[in-house]
C-alpha cells in the first residue's frame, strides 16, 4: 500500500524519533545522515536542525514503529561511518556520534510501546555497530539512568576511561568498552520535548550558567526544565539552552520570563530566543494567550485547527476508494501481490464475521470452542495479511532499487538483485501460506457456521482461492530470475503443494455449503 497516500490515516500507529548527531558544521555529513532517513520506506522526514556552535544536529521524523526503527538504524550507520568523535569539538555535551535516540508516542501508540521499541532498537544497534548503549528516561532499566545528564556525565573522553572499569558505567547493551570513534549512545522513550534557547547580550558565560542553575528543576527552578549555559563564539554572546520536558506544566513563556528576570538582575539584555526542531502548536498558543492577555479564548478559534481537523468519512471514502485508486494508477505498486494479500485479509474477516454471528445466538451453538478458535486464528491472519499488503509493495520497490545500482560493480549489483528478489518471493509465499490457512478455517465455518451466513463463507472461499493463485504467480515469476536452483526447486515444491491443498480445501468447503443449503437441519 502506498505510504504517500495513507500516512494521514488517523488509525495509523505513529511514533516520532528525534536523534541527535554530533555534527553541526559539515553540511555534506548532515545531509548524508538525513538522506538515509529519507530513503527509508514508511517514514516522513519532518525537520533537520543544525547548530555550528553546538556542533550538533537534531533530526525529526515520524512513521509506524518498525519503519521508524529501520530509519534510525540507517541514519546511525551513516553517522558512525562519517563522524569521528576524536576530532569533535562543540559547546553541547556529547558522548557519541549518534548521541541520543529518543522515541516519542504521537498517535495510536502508548509510552509502553515506545519503551519496547527503544529497547529493541538499542539491542539491535549495539549488536550491529558494536557501540555501547545506555537506556534513559522512560526506557531506563534503573532509576539512576532516567536523567540523560547523569548518563552522559563525563562525555566521550570521560566514559572512554570508565566503561569496563566502573560498574556504574556498565552499558545496558553492547560491549563494555567505548567505540573508538563513535563513542556511546543513549536510547530512550519520552514525551514530546521542546528544545528552547534564550540568547543573552553578553560574552560572560558565567551569567548564562548562573541563570541556567536558577532555572532548572534539579536546582529548584521550573519543575520540567533542564538548562545549561553555552557560549556562542561566532556571535560573541552566550545562551541559556533549555529542554522543556512537559510544555503543558512548564510553558515556554514561563521559561522566557524567568530567564529575562534573572538577566535583568545581572544587567544583561535578552537579545532573542529560538526553538530547535519542532514544537506543538499548543505551546505557542499558551504564550500568545499570556502575552496578548486573551480573555475567554478557545483553541477552537484557531483557523488551522479547523482546516486540518480530521474529517469524518465513510470506510469506503477513507480506505477502499484510496486503495483501489492506487491500484488503478499507472504506478507498478501496489500490484497483484498486495491485492492478493488484501483479498485474503477480507476472506479472513468474513470467516470471523460468520463465526461471531453464530456464537452470538441466544443458545450456545454446538462446536462453540471450535468457532472461538476460528475467530482467534482468523484475526491473527487478517492482521498479518494487512501488513503483507504493505510489505509486498516495499519488497518490489527494493527490487527496482537494486536494478538501479551502478553497473560498474557487477558482482555487488548482482548480489543485491538476487537478495531483493528472494525477499520479493518470500512475501507472496507468506500470503500464499496464510490464504491456505484461511481455507482450512473456511472448512470449519462451512460445517459449523450459521446457515443464514453460508453465502459469506462462499465469498470468503472464493477470495482466499483467488489470493492463493495471485500469490503463487507472484512467487513463481520471481523464482524465474534466480540462479540458485536448489532454492528455486524448494520454493516451487512448496508452492505446488500449497496450491494442491488449496484446491482440495475449496472443493470440500463447497460441498459442505451445498449440502447444508439443501439440508438446513445440519448443525447451524
Amino acid at each position: 500500500m502506498t505510504r504517500r497516500r495513507f500516512e494521514r490515516r488517523p488509525d495509523l500507529r505513529i511514533v516520532e524519533c528525534v536523534p541527535n548527531f554530533s555534527e553541526g558544521q559539515v553540511k555534506e555529513v548532515i545531509e548524508s545522515i538525513a538522506d538515509a532517513i529519507r530513503k527509508t520506506p514508511g517514514v516522513t522526514l519532518l525537520d533537520v536542525e543544525s547548530n555550528p556552535d553546538h556542533n550538533r544536529s537534531v533530526i525529526s521524523f515520524i512513521g509506524e514503529p518498525d519503519p521508524v526503527k529501520d530509519a534510525a538504524l540507517a541514519a546511525s550507520q551513516k553517522a558512525i561511518e562519517l563522524i569521528d568523535l576524536r576530532h569533535h569539538k562543540g559547546e553541547h555535551p556529547r558522548m557519541g556520534a549518534v548521541d541520543v535516540v529518543p522515541f516519542v508516542p504521537i498517535s495510536g501508540v502508548t509510552m509502553d510501546d515506545c519503551i519496547s521499541l527503544a529497547r529493541a532498537f538499542g539491542q539491535e544497534f549495539a549488536q550491529k555497530f558494536h557501540v555501547p548503549v545506555f537506556l534513559y528516561e522512560e526506557a531506563a532499566i534503573t532509576p539512576e539512568r532516567r536523567n540523560l545528564a547523569d548518563v552522559r556525565e563525563g562525555e566521550f573522553e570521560g566514559l572512554r576511561e570508565k566503561i569496563g572499569k566502573d560498574q556504574t558505567k556498565k552499558p545496558d547493551f553492547g560491549p563494555e568498552k567505548i567505540h573508538p570513534t563513535a563513542g556511546a549512545t543513549a536510547v530512550g522513550a519520552r514525551e514530546i520535548l521542546i528544545a528552547y534557547n534564550v540568547n543573552l547580550g553578553t560574552k560572560d558565560l558565567d551569567v548564562a550558567k548562573k541563570i541556567a542553575h536558577q532555572l532548572r528543576a534539579k536546582d529548584g527552578g521550573l519543575a520540567f526544565v533542564k538548562a545549561l549555559g553555552f557560549e556562542l563564539k561566532e556571535r560573541g554572546i552566550v545562551q541559556v539552552s533549555m529542554n522543556l520536558t512537559n510544555y503543558r506544566k512548564s510553558q515556554l513563556f514561563k521559561a522566557y520570563e524567568l530567564v529575562k528576570l534573572f538577566a535583568d538582575r545581572y544587567g544583561v539584555p535578552v537579545v532573542g530566543s529560538e526553538i530547535v526542531g519542532l514544537t506543538p502548536m499548543d505551546s505557542l498558543v499558551d504564550s500568545a494567550e499570556f502575552y496578548l492577555r486573551l480573555e475567554n479564548f478557545s483553541r477552537d478559534q484557531i483557523l488551522e485547527r479547523k482546516l486540518f481537523a480530521p474529517k469524518l468519512s465513510t470506510l469506503t471514502d477513507e480506505s477502499l476508494a484510496l486503495f483501489s485508486e492506487e491500484v488503478a494508477s499507472k504506478k507498478a505498486t501496489p500490484g497483484g501481490g498486495s491485492v492478493s494479500a488484501y483479498m485474503a485479509a477480507l476472506a479472513a474477516g468474513l470467516l470471523c464475521m460468520v463465526a461471531r454471528i453464530t456464537l452470538g445466538k441466544k443458545e450456545a451453538p454446538p462446536y462453540a470452542d471450535k468457532l472461538n478458535e476460528v475467530v482467534m486464528e482468523g484475526e491473527v491472519l487478517r492482521q498479518k495479511l494487512l501488513r503483507l499488503v504493505v510489505e509486498d509493495t516495499e519488497a518490489f520497490d527494493l527490487v527496482m532499487k537494486a536494478f538501479k545500482l551502478s553497473k560498474d560493480q557487477p558482482e555487488a549489483r548482482k548480489k543485491a538483485i538476487a537478495e531483493a528478489t528472494i525477499k520479493a518471493s518470500e512475501i507472496p509465499l507468506s500470503t500464499l501460506d496464510c490464504s491456505v490457512r484461511i481455507l482450512r478455517l473456511a472448512r470449519e465455518v462451512a460445517e459449523k457456521g450459521s446457515t443464514n451466513a453460508l453465502s459469506d463463507v462462499v465469498t470468503a472461499v472464493s477470495a482466499a482461492r483467488a489470493a492463493v493463485e495471485g500469490a503463487a504467480s507472484n512467487v513463481l515469476i520471481n523464482l524465474a530470475s534466480l540462479e540458485d536452483q536448489k532454492y528455486v526447486e524448494k520454493i516451487a515444491r512448496q508452492v505446488s503443494d500449497l496450491r494442491k491443498e488449496a484446491g482440495q480445501l475449496e472443493e470440500r468447503a463447497g460441498k459442505l455449503v451445498e449440502s447444508r443449503i439443501k439440508h438446513p437441519r445440519i448443525p447451524a
